[in-house]
């Protein structure tokens, strides 16, 4: 008799109720100042600790020239979707036309309202909360952006960017606390724009380069011969051989670490391991230098050779270098050959790389030529791998000497970092992180660190609460260091800038 009472008690209301009355829920108000942050000690964690902290972008693709030249954007248009592919991928799967994203004959007005009436279709897309935090922590604006607010936010945002100098490139890099960017450079470039800036009495930011010599690596590519030629005239040499090659890179380190370079970056698919000769190598750089087919092996060779000498060079000058392994990138062949790379045509490949990353670390380490190291996985079935790979190379020389990067890409988003951080912490050290990064061509793109910084206030604020970390005397402390550690000081301490 108990259990049919009770049956009763469940069951009947719900057939008698034929609408929920939502005015008797409390929901949390969208984006508040507690935003992402579940418990009272989270919350305390990121007001407290790691919103004061400034911020170390050591890894963005930044224009340099707009930066030096401190550029004035005509509409918030030009800032937020030009050179966005993660907005281009959005609108292309709501259905809107390309001409709206890339195309040259459509306004700023018109691609930005086509982009509003994306955003609503955004729901659960990291795009929804990076979109407002911009609004939010840039202009002020705490409306939500949809076809019925485009005009007016457009509108604000404009009169903003053509009255107000902080809505310039050094503008809102102080806005952010930003105390320094390393954006991605060729070796072949002039670094003009870095010097213009750091001779520039009245500049306000930093900014250094990062040596990115992929170029010259991907010997596959039709525009190989063309780039060792572009490299060659630079360098002020001639190159003939492999070994002229590495002389001439070695020419351009030297003038990027006269420049302040303390950062290489490498994207590559996967780690390279292949066995090879001298004789081999510079066989198959002949043979590619006079227009010759080289087999995958062959290629897979000079991969190999080519960032073991990158590797020597860094080590030597004292740089981190940075991997950026795990993407199939232009996928579309037709939106290559239209827009070219970096337009929103790229993915999360599949690799098995964890041996052949291994090999290259250990022979660099066998050699006492491993440099201080992050690692960036793209497909996040790789986490595990790469935070039990770090703990191969650790030599006590320098806290957390080999790096797991932060989310990247595809994974830099509240679940991407999320499972990032577990990883690490399971099976590494959270506390000597060297925190988080843009990755961003856009000059909007700071609050990424705050979205970062939420959460991990977050998960240690629930761990707290959840009693697996002790929030009490030289814990606490330890925990409130850690915040600040992760999200600055550690970047500060690591890379020496």
């Amino acid at each position: 008799m108990a259990y049919a009472c009770i049956c009763h008690f469940f069951f009947v209301p719900l057939q008698r109720e034929k609408s929920f009355n939502l005015k008797y829920i409390v929901m949390k108000a969208f984006m508040d100042k507690d935003f992402l942050l579940q418990t009272a000690t989270a919350q305390e964690l990121y007001h407290n600790h790691a919103a004061k902290m400034p911020i170390i972008d050591y890894h963005c693709h930044l224009i340099p020239q707009m930066v030096a030249e401190n550029k004035r954007f005509e509409s918030i248009a030009q800032i937020w979707l030009m050179g966005d592919h993660y907005k281009w991928r959005a609108m292309r799967s709501n259905g809107v036309d390309e001409r709206y994203c890339t195309g040259k004959d459509t306004t700023d007005w018109e691609k930005f309202e086509k982009w509003a009436e994306t955003v609503p279709y955004t729901f659960r897309n990291p795009l929804y909360h990076w979109t407002h935090l911009e609004l939010k922590t840039a202009f002020g604006i705490e409306e939500r952006l949809n076809p019925e607010t485009a005009r007016a936010i457009y509108d604000k945002c404009n009169d903003l960017i053509a009255n107000d100098p902080k809505f310039c490139p050094q503008g809102l890099m102080k806005h952010y606390h930003v105390e320094l960017v390393c954006t991605t450079d060729d070796p072949a470039d002039s670094l003009e724009w870095h010097k213009m800036l750091k001779d520039d009495p009245k500049a306000e930011v930093r900014m250094l380069p990062t040596w990115r010599p992929d170029a010259g690596m991907n010997i596959e590519a039709a525009t190989w011969k063309a780039y060792i030629e572009k490299l060659a005239a630079v360098a002020g040499m001639e190159i003939r051989n492999f070994a002229d090659l590495v002389a001439a890179l070695q020419k351009r380190h030297d003038f990027f670490e006269s420049m302040g370079c303390r950062l290489s970056d490498h994207g590559i698919e996967e780690f390279y391991d292949e066995p090879y000769t001298d004789l081999q190598i510079n066989d198959i750089f002949e043979k590619a230098l006079a227009g010759k087919a080289l087999t995958a092996h062959e290629i897979r060779q000079y991969k190999h050779a080519y960032l073991h000498a990158q590797a020597e060079m860094d080590y030597a000058s004292g740089w981190t270098q940075q991997y950026h392994y795990g993407a199939i990138r232009n996928n579309n062949s037709k939106m290559f050959a239209q827009l070219g790379a970096d337009t929103g045509f790229d993915s999360i490949g599949e690799f098995t790389t964890a041996k052949a990353m291994s090999h290259f670390l250990d022979e660099m380490n066998s050699e006492g030529h491993l440099a201080k190291t992050i690692l960036y996985n793209l497909n996040p079935c790789a986490n595990e791998v790469i935070a039990t790979m770090l703990g191969n190379f650790q030599d006590g020389s320098v806290p957390g000497k080999i790096q797991f990067g932060s989310g990247w890409w595809f994974l830099d988003q509240k679940d991407g970092m999320e499972k990032q951080m577990m990883a690490l912490s399971n099976l590494g050290l959270l506390s000597r992180l060297v925190g988080m990064l843009t990755d961003s061509r856009s000059f909007l793109s700071y609050p990424r660190h705050e979205y970062f910084r939420r959460t991990l206030c977050n998960i240690l604020g629930n761990d707290i609460e959840n009693g697996m970390i002790p929030y009490t005397g030289y814990e606490k402390a330890r925990v409130q260091q850690m915040v600040e550690d992760i999200c600055y000081n550690n970047a500060k301490n690591y890379f020496k800038f």
